[in-house]
């Protein structure tokens, strides 16, 4: 059975909003064969909109989902459906990784009814080269921009490092870097 750590951030978490997002999650128990599995899960307000933000980590991947409604038990109803989405989506996927036979996190002892939107379909369609020049983050806002890109790769200048820089939900930027 999975454990829950419900927050609000400007909201306060009502013992209704508890069990409505406790019971709406625990439909993905089934997918889980560990009873260690801690969902984290960030309900919050943003001008008339609610957000629910759950984060799922496991050993070997993290589940991660955020959804926007006016109706705060519409926005739990579609994050439910998202990860649950997400894990069947990615099942094929994850049982031919096999992460050499330590992958166990997930029960895949499940039917699942294939649709048209498979991921047996899905193929890498396009690939590029990048000729990584060096660039401070400033210069990459600006290449990613001039793309109309949601993301950028880049080589910064400061430390040699690949970074990539990319357009968050709420308009601002993030950056990955790496070691």
């Amino acid at each position: 059975m999975m454990k829950y750590n419900i927050r609000g951030d400007k909201l306060e978490v009502t013992d209704a909003i508890n069990n409505y997002v406790e019971s709406k999650l625990d439909r993905l128990n089934k997918y889980f064969k560990e009873d260690d599995i801690l969902a984290n899960v960030l309900l919050r307000v943003r001008g008339n909109s609610q957000i629910i933000e759950v984060t799922i980590p496991t050993d070997k991947f993290i589940l991660r989902s955020e959804e926007e409604d006016k109706d705060l038990y519409a926005a739990i109803d579609l994050v439910t459906d998202k990860l649950e989405r997400q894990i069947r989506k990615n099942k094929t996927r994850l049982n031919k990784q096999n992460f050499d036979n330590k992958f166990k996190e997930l029960n895949f002892d499940f039917e699942i009814e294939e649709t048209e939107d498979s991921s047996e379909n899905e193929v890498i369609v396009k690939r590029k080269k990048l000729e990584m020049k060096p660039m401070d983050e400033e210069e990459a806002i600006l290449e990613m921009n001039l793309l109309g890109h949601e993301f950028f790769v880049y080589k910064d200048m400061h430390t040699n490092n690949i970074n990539v820089l990319y357009r968050r939900k709420d308009g601002n930027y993030g950056l990955i870097e790496t070691k």
